[in-house]
């Protein structure tokens, strides 16, 4: 019996309340340890995949199936935490020891160069554009989750904020867990161990490759891909 995937989507079909068809049959399988990357042209159906797959109540499922462990999590709902410590409790099931997570949040803290006062604002109230992706990176860290889908997370940030979000993406990543990036640019991916390439347009993957597909797109563009979808 092989391997059991840690995100396996499979034939999936989303569209907007609408009724507008976003995604048209998208199939991807994720195991512990790989690093897959999603680009394509704007308007190509990426974030809206990245959403579907977290529970986005904007997008509606009207066909295939979302497995993660191998449970049906295609109908789940969207589980919102306000607060990384009770986050992190219901993450392990079992109760965290607050000095214990002070020190592990505190050094995270450090590690993305920013301020222990950082800690107490809400989430996302008058944060910059690139705080809030630090944020993100930040919650990626203390929550250990077992598969992490990062949506743009360059963004809008400097040479210097890309380095520290890199460096916080390799500290979370080992062989037990897993990296979703959707991306448009390519400077977060230089220094990250990618496995597999898949390139989107309109609403289905076009092509899969490895790490050299970035180089390819960083040079040429989606042209190729778009071209040959269009035959």
């Amino acid at each position: 019996m092989g391997k059991q995937s840690l995100l396996r989507v499979s034939g999936l079909h989303a569209a907007l309340e609408t009724g507008e068809e976003i995604l048209r049959g998208v199939d991807l399988t994720i195991q512990k340890g790989e690093v897959h990357v999603i680009m394509g042209p704007n308007g190509s159906g990426k974030s809206t995949l990245a959403n579907t797959i977290m529970g986005s109540p904007v997008y509606h499922v009207t066909g295939g199936r979302i497995q993660l462990d191998g449970e049906d999590i295609t109908e789940a709902a969207v589980d919102a935490r306000a607060f990384l410590k009770t986050a992190k409790a219901a993450r392990q099931d079992k109760p965290v020891k607050f000095f214990e997570f002070n020190d592990q949040l505190q050094n995270t803290l450090d590690t993305l160069q920013l301020d222990a006062a950082y800690a107490q604002r809400y989430l996302n109230v008058g944060f910059s554009g690139g705080e809030k992706k630090k944020s993100e990176i930040l919650q990626l860290l203390t929550l250990n989750p077992k598969l992490a889908i990062l949506d743009e997370t360059d963004s809008g940030l400097d040479v210097d904020a890309v380095r520290v979000v890199t460096d916080g993406i390799l500290r979370y990543k080992n062989r037990d867990n897993a990296l979703l990036i959707i991306s448009h640019s390519t400077r977060l991916l230089d220094e990250l161990p990618v496995d597999y390439v898949h390139i989107l347009s309109h609403g289905r993957f076009v092509h899969t490759g490895d790490r050299g597909l970035i180089d390819e797109i960083s040079k040429n563009g989606f042209a190729r891909f778009v071209r040959a979808e269009a035959r």
